[in-house]
């Protein structure tokens, strides 16, 4: 019963978790240790939409596996839930079971269950924005699969492979590994089609064919099934499609019931799309709210993929009233994206330049690069703490440590490094009177009075 579940989930066709369930009580009542691991797999994949669950069933197979030796199981483990975490957009843990599962199935010979962890693998490093590793993996592994006739896994390679390829800006290779992916998965009667068209769409978005990216949503959609439709969801540009098609209700509706369901790090990508759905609609102050919630999953998630398009989305909206800020953005994105090895896509491209536009004519030639590159200059941390300053402010408390704002907590850290308020007046890109006037409101909510109180204060928080 374990086995039947476990290759439903395999050939996207329904799955059941309570037979698994009944499958756990058996193997636990045979005593029957191997068994109950096996079928606890089974039982973390079929809960894929629950990540706690999925959690509990992963962490009880790897203990009894752990407990008797038994490495064929773990690495198992490790590359099941490799995908799970990916599914549910959590790419650290994802990048640390696949390196683990892989690494135990190279060791034991298991060349298929080697290549099923770096199919996800490949996700997690491009999700956090590490597409040159990302390539790397997922080249290898398609390499491999053609060389071992391994056609599933061939598949699995070939949508990973698009997938990285069109964010890294190469969206005809992009394309072609996409709907390669669908051809191998046909000559297996139909094989994860809905994540085969999500490639197609993603790099026909990235090339501006907005028509054949809708159409591509469309058949991914009706093709999942309902154990993948929330992954499915997840990752197809649906909202950004019907938007540039001009059908703004669709959009939304989209953009909406996704930012309101999707996990993790996809939240990020939800929250982008329907910041631009609401520009569309003359929804600043949504699509400013959306945007900045966008970047802090990525910062909570490590979803740092989609963090650029947040800045220069945020860099556009701001650049008539704040050019010298959208220009530290729109610094901070574009070398973002250099360290990332990606690429905007077309279609996207019309907005960013009609901001930058505004921004450099709001600023003379000097002003605007001097901004620029002080944001250029900014780490990742550095440019996610830079764009949320001053956010936040709801639900705070009117004094202690937790009262402090983003920009305030930086006022602090700052001081505790012993730097000067001019210093610090540069270093945050303020004035040395706003520096002043946030230690005197910090003075205030943490009841201190001196600089040497407030560093001996934040020893103990930071």
């Amino acid at each position: 019963m374990a086995n039947a579940e476990l290759l439903a989930v395999w050939l996207s066709v329904p799955s059941t978790l309570g037979r698994v369930q009944e499958a756990l009580a058996a193997a636990r009542d045979l005593d029957d240790q191997t068994l109950v691991v096996h079928t606890l797999l089974s039982c973390g994949l079929l809960a894929l939409n629950d990540a706690d669950l999925a959690q509990q069933y992963f962490a009880e197979a790897a203990q009894l596996a752990g407990a008797h030796n038994d490495d064929a199981a773990l690495y198992h483990v490790y590359s099941y839930q490799c995908f799970v975490t990916h599914v549910m957009g959590d790419p650290r843990a994802s990048q640390a079971a696949g390196e683990k599962g892989r690494k135990l199935a190279d060791m034991l010979g298991d060349s298929f269950m080697s290549r099923y962890s770096r199919t996800f693998l490949t996700g997690a490093l491009c999700y956090q924005g590490k597409l040159g590793e990302g390539f790397a993996v997922a080249s290898e592994l398609v390499e491999e699969a053609r060389a071992a006739q391994d056609r599933p896994m061939e598949a699995f390679g070939l949508m990973a492979l698009a997938q990285v390829a069109t964010f890294a800006g190469d969206a005809a290779a992009g394309r072609a590994a996409g709907e390669a992916a669908l051809t191998v998965g046909a000559t297996l009667g139909g094989f994860h089609e809905d994540t085969g068209y999500v490639a197609v769409a993603a790099a026909a978005l990235a090339a501006g064919d907005v028509e054949g990216s809708r159409q591509a949503c469309e058949d991914a959609w009706r093709h999942t099934t309902p154990l993948k439709s929330l992954f499915v969801r997840s990752l197809t540009p649906m909202a950004e499609a019907t938007l540039a098609c001009g059908d703004l209700v669709a959009s939304r509706r989209w953009a909406d019931e996704s930012v309101s369901t999707v996990p993790g790090c996809y939240r990020a990508m939800a929250l982008n799309a329907r910041a631009r759905v609401a520009i569309a609609q003359g929804e600043p102050q949504q699509a400013e709210a959306d945007l900045h919630e966008a970047v802090a999953v990525a910062e909570r998630t490590g979803g740092h993929l989609w963090l650029p398009e947040s800045l220069e989305t945020l860099a556009a909206l701001s650049a008539g009233s704040s050019a010298a800020h959208a220009a530290r953005l729109f610094g901070a994105g574009d070398a973002m994206r250099k360290r990332h090895g990606d690429s905007r896509f077309l279609t996207f491209q019309a907005a960013y330049e009609s901001g930058l536009s505004i921004a450099r004519n709001m600023l003379s030639a000097n002003e605007f690069d001097t901004a620029w590159s002080e944001g250029a200059a900014l780490s990742t941390a550095e440019a996610i703490a830079y764009a949320q300053r001053g956010r936040g402010a709801r639900g705070r408390p009117s004094s202690g440590w937790e009262s402090l704002t983003r920009t305030e907590h930086d006022v602090v850290r700052l001081v505790s490094e012993g730097l000067s308020n001019k210093d610090i007046a540069a270093r945050l890109f303020i004035s040395p009177r706003t520096v002043q006037s946030h230690l005197t409101h910090v003075y205030t909510k943490l009841d201190v009075s001196s600089r040497l109180q407030l560093a001996q204060e934040a020893a103990r928080h930071i």
